[in-house]
């Protein structure tokens, strides 16, 4: 926050209180009106020094709205937000500063224990009747947890961070569960709609407040798991045990109500928070009843639940040790390690931001740590290799590949060594291994690796844990780097059918690994295929990015590029204006995404014989990437010679053989440094 504490002139920061995955939060004084108040400040990602200036307005903006929507609920049951703003690059939310503790602090602090039953049924009924204010006013809180509902010293409860975890998922400062793009929540109190990536409602915060409820209740949440897999997997598949197989004394109708709002189904879920409100309410007036002996039997539960889905025989049992093991970004998921690659053919070059120098720190910084850990512990142990597996990964990710792949090699025979060859932790290891192999070009070994490991992973792991699609989709990666494009498709297939069973169709992984099979059916010349299914992509990506996300004008791209293909160039024509146009008001005009949609449209005005406006789009795109990239770029070289066939084109062959001088010129040099 720098050496000042005060905000604006106005808010006066005195201590942190709180920190978690959004920012801090800071008790403070509104010097201009003498009050106590909370401020909670949040960086999301792109407002770092090597910032984004198109992405830095789309982000305030939309925290302005977010923010502005919060302040304006008015409700004693909901956290009052007074003022927000934009502070040296720090988005922050001034609110009322609370005297109570959350309902996770009232857990720990009595070792975890459950609630009076009293408490618990006049929680549920303040937290119910703010939820139905709220949800009448149209907002849905999406990570209610416990940790977000506060009791007062009076005995108030409130729920904080209304518009906050939206905020979260839009820019950019949620941490996810895995590396798989899993939807935004906490996993202990995510509905199976959220773990599916599907629509999010009012009824999604019912479910969550569902689990909250059975945690204070029972002193544990529904589906208390080591794993994070086996957590969301009982979400969507495993009706909860009922709460009074824990706590025979709860009254049986608040046993009913709790797991009516843990329905797996949103329809089969209260109406509202109204007609929760109004069902605890008649509850309470019932009477406590309804309770067994302790020593009793726990009451089987009759009400109506979709039957568990039956695991496939071939889904093995995981070992006891696989519990506690955590999913890391560097091993699970196509977005940590390669977000929808680009298709070379169609123009686009996977670069998202301006080349940048890599910055040391973190890999400085990782060195020290993992240093003082080899000291400490030995260079064994588990701390240790973490350690060295993350420089590791951040290496790869400054582009040093080889050195990362010299310290992976350290690390996975130390890991060979001390937990076996196919622990989680080795297997990961291995899946880095092979990719950084491919990194350096040295594909058989690469594709040898990771089929392994996929191998290995649905062995232990089962076939559709996302660490195995995660392997499985790199292995198909590497298939079409090879050029083997019809076993590449297969495996794509293979991974996108996966992953929309267990994530759901509308997950951004499922959609990730759908756009590859476009790619590979377009390499194929199965260009009518690829364009029917880039056009589904395109319609399932605007309903749940939005019209203008990055990922849906990369599926429309696609679309562009396919109707060119198809020799229906006018349409090519009009969907990469389009594309090029929206792509530089989200992006910008020099973004690279934005160029390939340049190109694109610079090719179907060739192919319709429209060669002067042709050549002016193929020197707007290598002026620009000359510019950002530089003139020996492979990119900026690709441009002139798109410029220079279209001199050829329209007759002015002289200055065309002098451009083609100066890029053979320009590669010879490129090729004799060192």
């Amino acid at each position: 926050m720098g050496d000042t504490r005060l905000i604006h002139g106005r808010y006066r920061l005195h201590e942190v209180i709180g920190r978690g995955g959004m920012g801090e939060v800071w008790r403070a004084t509104d010097e201009a009106l003498g009050r106590r108040v909370a401020v909670k400040c949040l960086k999301p990602l792109g407002l770092g020094p090597q910032r984004d200036e198109n992405l830095v307005r789309a982000l305030r903006e939309r925290f302005r709205r977010e923010a502005r929507v919060a302040a304006a609920l008015q409700h004693r049951g909901v956290t009052v937000v007074h003022d927000f703003g934009d502070w040296d690059g720090v988005l922050y939310l001034v609110m009322e500063l609370l005297d109570g503790r959350d309902l996770s602090r009232l857990m720990e602090d009595d070792a975890h224990r459950p609630l009076p039953v009293h408490d618990v049924v006049d929680i549920a009924e303040q937290v119910a009747d703010a939820l139905a204010y709220t949800h009448r006013q149209g907002v849905v809180h999406r990570d209610l947890k416990p940790a977000n509902i506060v009791r007062l010293a009076d005995g108030t409860v409130k729920i904080c961070d209304f518009g906050i975890a939206r905020l979260g998922a839009d820019i950019g400062f949620t941490a996810r569960l895995t590396g798989t793009g899993i939807a935004m929540g906490t996993p202990h109190y995510m509905s199976p709609e959220q773990i599916g990536g599907g629509p999010v409602d009012h009824r999604s915060d019912l479910y969550s407040l569902g689990c909250v409820l059975y945690e204070i209740a029972t002193g544990a949440p529904p589906f208390d798991l080591g794993d994070a897999w086996a957590i969301l997997v009982g979400h969507r598949d495993t009706p909860p045990e009922p709460p009074r197989a824990h706590r025979p004394e709860l009254p049986a109708p608040f046993e009913r109500i709790v797991l009516d709002l843990l329905a797996k189904a949103p329809e089969d879920r209260p109406d509202d928070a109204a007609d929760l409100s109004r069902r605890l309410t008649a509850a309470r007036a019932a009477g406590p009843g309804g309770g067994t002996p302790s020593n009793a039997a726990p009451r089987p539960y009759t009400g109506t639940w979709p039957a568990p889905r039956a695991l496939p025989d071939r889904e093995p049992r995981l070992p006891s040790w696989t519990r506690s093991m955590t999913t890391g970004p560097k091993a699970v998921g196509a977005g940590a390690l390669r977000t929808t690659p680009p298709d070379p053919s169609a123009g686009l070059t996977g670069h998202w931001t301006t080349p940048t120098p890599p910055d040391p720190e973190p890999h400085a910084a990782l060195g020290a740590l993992a240093a003082r850990r080899h000291a400490a512990l030995g260079p064994d142990h588990p701390d240790t290799l973490a350690a060295q597996q993350e420089m590791a990964y951040v290496l790869g990710g400054q582009g040093r590949h080889f050195e990362a792949h010299q310290l992976y090699r350290r690390v996975l025979a130390a890991r060979e060594r001390t937990l076996g060859p196919d622990h989680p932790d080795t297997l990961r290891c291995r899946h880095n291994l092979a990719y950084s192999l491919g990194r350096l070009g040295r594909l058989e070994e690469a594709y040898r690796m990771a089929a392994d490991v996929a191998a290995a992973r649905a062995g232990l792991l089962g076939p559709e844990h996302p660490d195995t699609l995660a392997t499985r989709y790199e292995v198909a990666h590497t298939l079409g780097r090879l050029g083997r494009w019809p076993e590449a498709l297969h495996a794509y297939r293979e991974v996108a059918d996966a992953r929309a069973r267990t994530l759901g169709p509308d997950h951004p992984d499922t959609l990730a690994a759908r756009y590859e099979t476009g790619i590979s059916l377009g390499r194929l010349g199965r260009s009518h295929e690829a364009l029917a299914l880039y056009r589904d992509l395109v319609e399932a990506r605007t309903r749940t990015l939005g019209p203008e996300a990055p990922e849906t004008l990369r599926a429309r791209h696609g679309v562009g590029v396919n109707l060119g293909r198809l020799g229906r160039w006018e349409e090519a024509l009009a969907e990469a204006r389009e594309v090029s146009a929206l792509r530089e008001r989200v992006l910008g005009p020099d973004h690279p995404d934005t160029l390939a949609s340049c190109r694109e449209a610079a090719n179907a005005l060739g192919w319709l014989g429209r060669w002067h406006e042709a050549l002016r789009g193929y020197q707007r795109v290598a002026a620009a990437r000359e510019r950002v990239l530089g003139p020996a770029h492979p990119d900026a070289l690709a441009g002139r010679d798109d410029e220079a066939h279209c001199l050829e084109q329209l007759g002015r062959h002289a200055e065309a053989v002098e451009l083609h001088r100066r890029v053979a010129a320009q590669t010879r040099r490129r090729g004799e440094e060192p």
